[in-house]
């Protein structure tokens, strides 16, 4: 008569599989921190260019930017990516705005070429006080302040904050609200835990950047694997996975949605009508607390309606730029 297996004999055979699917994940997952290096001949040719960026407390932080178009005497363009992508989003946008007027674009600490802040601080004051740094050093004391989802909050406090500075305003599915979220559930945080830091500075999995992509564009016909070379190539930049944990982790929308009530530029907010992430219903919010506003929505674009159809977003900036 055979000998059935104990329990005991069972569960250690589970894990055993357990422990060789983890490990067979882990080598089809991992993905080591890539070196500055080796990214700047793809990432950051001319234009581009870095700058060392003094902040609080003697540190330097390295800024990829680039600063394109005619030194004239318009008013220039300052463009802010958001949490996850690089000044590559707004390409699109320079080649057009360029043509007239000078435009600038950068990588925001934590994010593609400029890599993790030196000071570890992710949230909206520390941002607002890199950009005074930064926009003092190329002598632009006032200009054209645009972003799209974090960099769209960024833009839109600097512009609370710093009126004197802000000619105008663009919103492109601006953060910074407390609005329900189809891909953020209300209950989704991310703990300021090191251990997560450590996952998250280890494994990426390429599908997985393909699927969120898909997720934020109206059309995910559109996300080709150029687009996700992009994104998952530049979040391998060294430490800017455990910096985007840490951005997640200090995010509080809403708090400082009483600053609405002081940007006093005129203001243009650009939504898709598909966008998942933050829905348009935030567009409505922002036009009824900022004075000089109008809305403008693309009833087919989702999340980064600059990058899925800059030909069409873009134009809707050139009008408000030269209306009355």
């Amino acid at each position: 008569m055979t000998e059935r297996p104990t329990l005991g004999a069972r569960l250690m055979k589970l894990l055993g599989f357990a422990v060789l699917a983890t490990a067979l994940l882990a080598m089809a997952f991992r993905a080591p921190d890539r070196p500055l290096e080796s990214l700047v001949a793809r990432w950051g040719p001319p234009p581009s260019d870095f700058l060392e960026l003094k902040l609080s407390g003697g540190q330097t932080q390295l800024v990829h930017f680039r600063d394109e178009g005619p030194r004239t005497g318009i008013t220039p363009v300052v463009l802010l990516h958001g949490a996850g992508a690089s000044l590559h989003t707004w390409e699109g946008w320079v080649k057009s705005l360029s043509a007239t007027r000078r435009v600038i674009t950068l990588d925001l600490p934590g994010f593609g070429l400029t890599g993790p802040s030196p000071l570890g601080d992710y949230g909206s004051d520390a941002y607002d006080s890199f950009l005074l740094s930064f926009l003092r050093q190329l002598q632009i004391d006032r200009m054209v302040l645009g972003g799209n989802s974090m960099g769209g909050e960024l833009a839109w406090q600097y512009a609370a904050r710093h009126p004197e500075q802000v000619a105008a305003l663009v919103l492109v599915g601006a953060d910074g609200l407390d609005v329900r979220s189809e891909l953020m559930p209300d209950a989704f945080h991310i703990p300021d835990s090191r251990v997560l830091q450590w996952i998250a500075g280890v494994f990426l999995p390429r599908p997985f950047v393909d699927r969120s992509l898909r997720e934020l564009y109206g059309d995910p016909s559109k996300v080709s694997a150029a687009l996700v070379d992009r994104y998952f190539e530049l979040t391998l930049r060294e430490g800017n996975r455990a910096a985007l944990a840490q951005r997640l982790a200090q995010r509080a929308p809403g708090r400082h949605a009483d600053l609405l009530a002081r940007i006093q530029a005129p203001t243009l907010i650009l939504w898709g009508g598909k966008d998942r992430l933050i829905p348009p219903v935030a567009a409505e919010r922002f036009h009824q607390g900022i004075a000089h506003s109008t809305v403008q929505v693309f009833p087919e674009l989702g999340h980064v309606p600059q990058e899925e159809d800059p030909a069409s977003t873009v134009q809707a900036v050139h009008t408000f730029l030269h209306s009355p």
